[in-house]
């Protein structure tokens, strides 16, 4: 009878271990979306009922923030565990982010990513959605910097981000710049070329009408080029892969998220007998908007609130298949946002297509709470308790510490992880959070410090420089469309601008030696630990650099050839 009765507990007692040893992850990020666009933060208009569902099963942080302000240094810090300087994703320049497919950088392989260690531990692990950390190095198919070389098994979505130029009619930010920057060699080109028909004429110079005639046909090519080059952009940076194939060229956005819903679904059927990771990284809400017809014009919120909703229905659709599947109680829930909304997005109507960031001062590109305050939700029922909310300041890279916890691998011990395990701050063991300090970079230049003294409930942030809005007074840069990190764009502070969280969130009221007694005991904590932190963070190769950053026609990825521009459509008719 015993015998009988541990052959029937035997299943209930390994399975109640597993549960605790080797969870299923499952991570939703979506892509600028702000922490004030989620209804259980506070938004009652714009309809997250999937996503709020994770909240009220589990934990939710109300203090979380991401690495970085941009969409390329936040995921390679979220991945690694480390702040993007460490890795070298941290520009130098005014370009934060990897713009073009054929770029040369990338998360450099060394790094070590907390899905390469799921794999090692024997998960299958996937990546559906965006990536945007980089594609090949040397020529157009080593695919170096894939997903396949950080741990994902599978991966379908796109190597770039979502950009305005991937839907026809949506304007370009990038050949905006691109036409700034040969405006002025252009503009010089014609100014000589009239200038020396001008002393030609004149009889003091002379220059044979060869050289005149070879320069305007220079002026007209590189007009030309610029323009074709623009034109195609769409087939250049927007494509669809499956692993390391390119399926479509220039990807269709009709029914795009629901694409990539099945993709999700499907991948957990075909490892629902044994521990996963999934990766569903949504392009939605970055620009161009979009939403399939479904959803277009039912939100209160224009097309960006569109395509919020359509995301939130993603991540219910992926709920309900666990539930389906019997993992629910085996699977490690975490939702965020890579960073915080874009308020400077706008459409060429002048509707608004950036989130909102609640209370929170800035948005997307800044260090102001608005940039880097996002949402935290966690879910692992019997695990993490249900309707939980923590005040704790807690950062995107301690997912990486958390998850290599969980499955009782090993930290790498060659370098320094800044993330820390969340399981005794979620399970509420503690009720402090290990983070002291966390530091705050634009691209690559220490821009803040956030204080959270020990025994105390004041979070202190001190600014050694910020952003000038544009227009002023406003609520970003609307003139750069991201605010910039260097001179002449920002104003510098010394003594750096100092506030405290727990009394002013919305940052309006800077701190003064008249208005807070310990003002200068404060700085001088502050620039004790930045003097301590600099010496931890080494030189490295800048994968953001000028060289890393322009586009290389050797290593464009195309499906079909240049001549064609590269189009093609293998996605099976899915138009």
């Amino acid at each position: 009878m015993k015998l009988v009765l541990l052959a029937f507990l035997l299943p209930w007692i390994t399975g109640a271990q597993h549960t605790k040893t080797r969870p299923n992850f499952v991570v939703f990020m979506l892509d600028d979306v702000g922490i004030g666009d989620i209804g259980c933060y506070g938004n009652k208009t714009l309809r997250t009922p999937n996503i709020d569902r994770i909240a009220n099963d589990g934990v939710k942080l109300n203090h979380h923030i991401a690495a970085a302000p941009l969409c390329t240094p936040s995921r390679a810090a979220f991945l690694t565990g480390r702040y993007p300087v460490r890795s070298g994703v941290a520009s130098l320049g005014s370009v934060g982010v990897f713009l073009f497919s054929a770029s040369s950088g990338g998360l450099p392989a060394e790094e070590v990513t907390f899905s390469k260690l799921l794999k090692e531990e024997g998960y299958s692990t996937a990546l559906i959605g965006k990536w945007h950390l980089g594609m090949n190095c040397n020529t157009r198919d080593d695919l170096c910097h894939h997903p396949h070389h950080y741990g994902f098994d599978y991966f379908y979505g796109m190597i770039m981000t979502n950009l305005k130029d991937c839907i026809r009619g949506c304007g370009s930010v990038i050949s905006s710049g691109l036409r700034r920057r040969f405006t002025v060699p252009t503009s010089y080109l014609v100014i000589t070329l009239i200038t020396l028909v001008t002393l030609h004429y004149a009889g003091l110079f002379r220059v044979t009408w060869r050289v005149i005639f070879y320069g305007i046909i220079i002026v007209i090519l590189l007009l030309a080029l610029l323009q074709i080059f623009i034109y195609n952009l769409r087939n250049l940076n927007c494509f669809l892969m499956r692993d390391q194939q390119i399926i479509q060229q220039p990807f269709s956005v009709e029914n795009l998220t629901r694409r990539m819903t099945n993709e999700a679904i499907n991948f957990m059927q075909r490892n629902e007998n044994k521990p996963f990771f999934l990766f569903v990284s949504f392009i939605q809400a970055h620009t161009a908007l979009f939403a399939s017809p479904d959803f277009r014009g039912k939100s209160m919120h224009g097309l960006y609130g569109d395509a919020v909703e359509e995301a939130d229905w993603s991540v219910g659709q992926i709920l309900d298949a666990i539930e389906k599947m019997g993992l629910r109680n085996n699977t490690f829930i975490y939702f965020t946002s890579d960073q915080g909304a874009h308020v400077e997005e706008a459409a060429a109507t002048g509707e608004k297509h950036g989130g909102s960031n609640g209370i929170y001062k800035g948005g997307k590109s800044t260090n102001w709470e608005g940039g880097i305050r996002i949402p935290g939700l966690f879910r692992w029922p019997g695990v993490i308790p249900a309707g939980t909310v923590s005040d704790e300041l807690t950062s995107n890279m301690d997912i990486f510490t958390t998850v290599v916890k969980l499955v009782g691998s090993s930290l790498p011990s060659d370098r320094i992880i800044d993330g820390h395990d969340l399981m005794p701050l979620l399970q509420g063991k503690i009720r402090t959070s290990e983070h002291e300090f966390l530091f705050h970079y634009c691209n690559a230049y220490l821009n803040a410090v956030r204080w959270h003294p020990r025994h105390s409930n004041s979070i202190w942030k001190a600014f050694l420089f910020t952003p000038n809005f544009y227009p002023e007074g406003s609520n970003g840069c609307f003139n750069t469309h991201v605010c910039m990190c260097i001179a002449p764009f920002v104003t510098y502070h010394d003594p750096p601008l100092l506030f405290d969280l727990s009394r002013d969130p919305s940052e309006t009221t800077p701190l003064t030696p008249e208005t807070e007694p310990y003002f200068h005991d404060i700085i001088q904590v502050i620039h004790q630990a930045v003097e301590n932190h600099t010496k931890t963070v080494k030189k490295v190769p800048n994968q953001l650099s000028f060289n890393n950053l322009i586009w290389k026609p050797w290593l464009q990825p195309c499906c079909s050839s240049l001549s064609e521009f590269c189009y093609c459509d293998r996605e099976g008719g899915q138009a």
